[in-house]
């Protein structure tokens, strides 16, 4: 799993013993793992398994979801390395695109009425699991316009599952957002002010500058920042503030009022349990530490 090693410490012997690292034995043992774990370990909420595209189409999605922006989600595995998964993952977003509705009605029966007319079709996603891709995979795949990550995966033992992004390309979503960008940030700046303006675009570039594979998602209600999960949201200037909302634990952060604030189980838009107000430059400085933990996190 490109050199990472995993190691068991032995009280006992006051030694180490490393575990090592297995493909599954079967796609399909694969498949059921992430299925019944995909919002904790992909941020997708799962819909469906093995879901027909009928008998013109003739085929069968591996796994259907919807992503915490409420973009389309298309996951296809594969046990070991397979050429045609990227391809095969294609060839069901497309039919997905032209069966719009379908999805919806799916999305309404399975996470209700709010959710299925909030589907995000500007930034439909596939996802490829499997146990490793070729270089000619990470190539494909910024070669096509569409959202995709290459993910590999490894078990450790019985009980631990290792995942890590080969590739991330973001796709139709950054077309999108680069259109939209300078009149939504004009109008910000009529009604709230040039200074949290000035200092939202600091802050996505700093999002955006925490490393490779960051994808960058609007929504009418905030910008999410994504790797294969969102690790922050930026939601629009405030008059005097702007808020972000981060996969960090409350528990371990230090809470300062006016500063940081325990969200979890409250409503607010975007993702996270931790909310970062910024007024100047120097609160954003304090928050980057922050900014990291989620990055890592995610």
């Amino acid at each position: 799993m490109s050199g990472l090693k995993l190691f068991r410490t032995d009280t006992t012997n006051s030694g180490m013993t490393e575990v090592m690292p297995r493909l599954a034995d079967a796609e399909a043992d694969v498949q059921g793992l992430v299925e019944a774990h995909m919002e904790t370990l992909l941020g997708v909420r799962f819909l469906a398994s093995e879901y027909s595209t009928g008998p013109v189409h003739g085929g069968r999605i591996d796994s259907l979801g919807l992503d915490e922006n409420g973009a389309p989600v298309v996951v296809e595995y594969k046990r070991g390395t397979d050429a045609g998964v990227i391809h095969q993952g294609l060839f069901y977003l497309a039919w997905l695109m032209d069966h719009r509705a379908e999805f919806e009605h799916l999305v309404r029966d399975r996470l209700g009425v709010t959710a299925a007319s909030q589907v995000l079709w500007s930034g439909p996603r596939l996802i490829c699991i499997a146990g490793d891709f070729t270089r000619y995979d990470v190539h494909a795949v910024r070669e096509h316009r569409r959202s995709i990550d290459l993910v590999r995966y490894r078990l450790f033992g019985r009980a631990l599952l290792g995942l890590e992004t080969v590739a991330s390309v973001s796709g139709g979503v950054q077309v999108a957002r680069r259109a939209r960008r300078r009149p939504v940030a004009r109008a910000a700046a009529d009604i709230q002010g040039a200074a949290m303006v000035e200092l939202a675009g600091t802050v996505d570039e700093v999002l955006l500058g925490l490393g490779n594979g960051v994808n960058r998602v609007e929504r009418k209600t905030y910008r999410a920042y994504q790797r294969l999960r969102n690790f922050a949201c930026l939601c629009p200037p405030q008059r005097s503030k702007l808020l972000v909302y981060l996969k960090v634990d409350p528990k371990d952060v230090d809470l300062v009022p006016g500063f940081t604030r325990d969200v979890s189980g409250l409503g607010h838009h975007g993702t996270g349990d931790l909310e970062v107000q910024l007024r100047t430059p120097k609160d954003l400085e304090r928050a980057q530490e922050l900014f990291r933990a989620s990055y890592a996190a995610a």
